[in-house]
C-alpha cells in the first residue's frame, strides 16, 4: 500500500508540474499586451498598445524574457518566495508566492487565503448532501426496483437534473430569500466565529447545490445497488437468514459505493476549485467568482493560481479515491 501511494503521489506531482507549465505558457503567449490593464490603472487610462510606458511595464513583468527563464522564477517563488517589480515599486512576495494581482496589487496568496474558506464551506455542505440524499434515494429505489415508487424516484431526478442549474439557483434566491424570506439572506460567516451564523448563511446554497448534484448520485447508486443485490454473496446472506437491513448496509452497499466514490472524488475536487454559478448568483466571494472576474481583466497571476488550484484538487481527489477503493474493495488491495 505504501509503495502504491508513493507512485500515485509522484505521478500526481508530475501532472501538477505539467499543468502549471501549460497554463503558464498559454497565458505568457496568449493575451495581447498583458500589462495593458495594469499600465492604464497606474496612469489614469493614459496608456495604449503603442505607449512606451506599456513596454516598460511588460519588460519589468518579464514578458520580454525567455519563457523558460520566467517560468523558473515563478516556480522558484512557490518554494522560496521572490521580489516582484511593478512600475517603480518592488513587492516582497513570501513563499508560496503565487504572484501579485494586477487589479489591486495585493498578494494572490493572501487573496486565496481569504476566499478559499468560502468555497470550502460550499463544498463541504454540498458534498454531504450529495451522498446523504443521492445515495439514500438510490438505495431506496434499488430496493423498490420495478415498483411505482422506483419509477417516480428515478423520473423525478431526471426531470430535476434537466433544468439548468443557474435557473434553479436564481429562482431559489429570488423566491426563498427576497420574496418570501423563507430562508435567511445568503452570507458567509466563519464557522470558528459563529457556527450558527455559518449554517444559517449558507443553508439555502447547500440545499440548492446539494439537491441538484445529488440527482446523478441517485442514478449511479441505484444502478450499482441493483447489481450488488443480485450477486451471489447477497443471496448467500439471505439464505443464512440475515436481516434485510444488514444485507443492504453491510454487504451490498459497500460494493455499490465503489463507482459512486469515483464521481464523488472528482465532484469534490471541482467544488473546491470554485462553484462559479453558485458564487456569482448568491454573491459569495469564493474561488470560482474570483477566477472568472480575473479572466475579464486579464489578471494573469490570479488565473494561473486558480488553474493550479484545480489541478491540485483533481490530483489529490484521485489519490484519495484510490485509498478509499482499497478499503471498500479488498480486491484492490490484493492487486
Amino acid at each position: 500500500m505504501f509503495a502504491f501511494l508513493v507512485k500515485r503521489i509522484l505521478a500526481g506531482s508530475m501532472i501538477i508540474i505539467l499543468v502549471s507549465m501549460m497554463v503558464y505558457t498559454l497565458f505568457f503567449y496568449g493575451p495581447q499586451h498583458p500589462g495593458l490593464e495594469l499600465c492604464r490603472r497606474d496612469n489614469h487610462g493614459r496608456c495604449g498598445p503603442t505607449s512606451p510606458k506599456l513596454y516598460e511595464y511588460e519588460d519589468k513583468l518579464g514578458y520580454h524574457n525567455p519563457i523558460y527563464s520566467e517560468y523558473g522564477v515563478w516556480a522558484k517563488g512557490l518554494v522560496a518566495g521572490r521580489t516582484i517589480p511593478i512600475g517603480s515599486t518592488d513587492y516582497d512576495c513570501p513563499a508560496p508566492c503565487l504572484g501579485l494581482s494586477y487589479r489591486d496589487r495585493t498578494l494572490v496568496t493572501d487573496q486565496f487565503k481569504e476566499k478559499f474558506p468560502v468555497t470550502l464551506s460550499l463544498a463541504v455542505g454540498a458534498s454531504v448532501l450529495y451522498l446523504v440524499i443521492g445515495v439514500g434515494v438510490g438505495v431506496l429505489a434499488a430496493r423498490k426496483r420495478g415498483t411505482v415508487a422506483d419509477k417516480m424516484l428515478v423520473s423525478s431526478t431526471l426531470v430535476f437534473s434537466s433544468i439548468p442549474y443557474y435557473l434553479v439557483a436564481l429562482i431559489s434566491m429570488l423566491v426563498l430569500t427576497i420574496s418570501t424570506n423563507a430562508f435567511p439572506k445568503v452570507t458567509y460567516e466563519s464557522p470558528f466565529d459563529s457556527p450558527i451564523g455559518w449554517v444559517k448563511g449558507l443553508l439555502l446554497v447547500w440545499l440548492v447545490l446539494g439537491l441538484f448534484g445529488s440527482t446523478s448520485y441517485t442514478r449511479y447508486s441505484r444502478g450499482s445497488m441493483v447489481e450488488a443485490l443480485g450477486e451471489d454473496y447477497v443471496r448467500t446472506a439471505k439464505a443464512k437468514g440475515l436481516p434485510a437491513r444488514t444485507i443492504v448496509i453491510k454487504h451490498a452497499l459497500r460494493s455499490a459505493l465503489v463507482p459512486v466514490v469515483t464521481i464523488f472524488g472528482i465532484d469534490v475536487a471541482f467544488l473546491l476549485s470554485g462553484t462559479v454559478f453558485t458564487e456569482k448568483i448568491f454573491q459569495l466571494e469564493g474561488i470560482g467568482k474570483w477566477g472568472v472576474e480575473a479572466t475579464y481583466i486579464k489578471d494573469l497571476p490570479v488565473v494561473q493560481a486558480t488553474s493550479l488550484m484545480l489541478a491540485v484538487c483533481v490530483v489529490v481527489g484521485n489519490i484519495l479515491v484510490d485509498i478509499v477503493y482499497s478499503f471498500l474493495d479488498p480486491r484492490v488491495r490484493l492487486s
